[in-house]
């Protein structure tokens, strides 16, 4: 599923000066494989506050292409549900971006509050991207730490090299399919949204967006209407697209799901599912081929 996301990178791009601008969808697979560069930055847990202390430091060596580097910062924590992959985005900031630097230096400081949050289930996920002010960011590479073993009051300092990009589970959406052969259509339904259980809600609204590549064409996207977010948000909404031949049309489907800010908007997650081949069997597209003209609904993760 991840590569599929990492595929639709090519066909995404949007149009300036869009707020939903897919950028956390991105891979960085367009870019020549080598060394991605270094990012130094220090830890410090105060157990009597419960508070986690940041501090960006600087990258090093970052790749040619990069331009105007910032750093995406994330702290995540697991559910303690059995078996359940599903974290929660506790905090969520950026850096200024550095104009001009391969080698730029941070030195910015962040705190983050884990009140009721344990740290044997909490990390910290730094994304070094490039800024696009009229396109998606480029992700040029990530750092992760669990913080399970941080001592209070002790400061840690880290000189990681940046990896690939790796995608968590912040959630899951109920998704309906439906076949209608001799219209040539297929009707996409977004049911409901869930987060996990330890999930911080705030008075934000949210809505889905849905788009639909069928032999690689991108049909024009839809979206649902603004629904007040909460643990389980319910959209109960269709939408039809064309699908002129189901057994032979290669179809692939992105949903996102987004969240209103005063600002603008911010991606909360997506997935993906279609009759595409990949190493991942897509059971719920079989099902619809199984049941035409009648809707079939299943669970699919949201990834960030």
């Amino acid at each position: 599923m991840q590569k599929e996301m990492e595929k639709l990178e090519v066909h995404l791009t949007p149009s300036p000066p869009s707020n939903e601008s897919l950028d956390d969808l991105g891979s960085d697979s367009d870019r020549p494989l080598g060394p991605r560069g270094m990012l130094k930055f220090n830890l410090q847990y105060n157990k009597k506050s419960t508070t986690l202390t940041l501090n960006v430091i600087e990258a090093t060596d970052l790749p040619e292409y990069s331009r105007d580097p910032f750093v995406r910062i994330r702290v995540l924590c697991k559910t303690d549900e059995p078996k359940s992959e599903v974290q929660t985005v506790l905090h969520e900031c950026e850096t200024r971006v550095v104009k001009n630097s391969r080698n730029p230096i941070f030195d910015e400081d962040f705190s983050f509050s884990l009140k009721e949050y344990p740290l044997s289930n909490t990390s910290i996920k730094l994304e070094v991207k490039d800024f696009d002010k009229y396109s998606r960011h480029t992700l040029i590479g990530e750092a992760r730490r669990a913080l399970k073993d941080l001592k209070s009051s002790e400061t840690l300092e880290f000189n990681e090299h940046l990896q690939e990009k790796t995608k968590d589970i912040i959630g899951e959406v109920l998704i309906s399919l439906k076949c209608l052969p001799t219209a040539q259509k297929i009707e996409v339904g977004i049911l409901k949204f869930k987060t996990s259980s330890s999930s911080i809600i705030q008075e934000r609204d949210v809505y889905a967006r849905i788009d639909v590549f069928s032999n690689q064409h991108k049909q024009k996207h839809q979206k649902s209407s603004l629904r007040a977010k909460s643990k389980v948000t319910v959209f109960n909404e269709t939408f039809l697209f064309s699908l002129p031949d189901p057994k032979k049309t290669h179809c692939l489907i992105l949903i996102s799901l987004y969240e209103t800010l005063s600002t603008g908007k911010k991606l909360i997650g997506q997935t993906t599912l279609g009759n595409q081949k990949t190493k991942f069997k897509d059971d719920h597209w079989d099902m619809m081929m199984q049941t035409l003209r009648q809707p079939v609904a299943d669970w699919h993760p949201l990834y960030i």
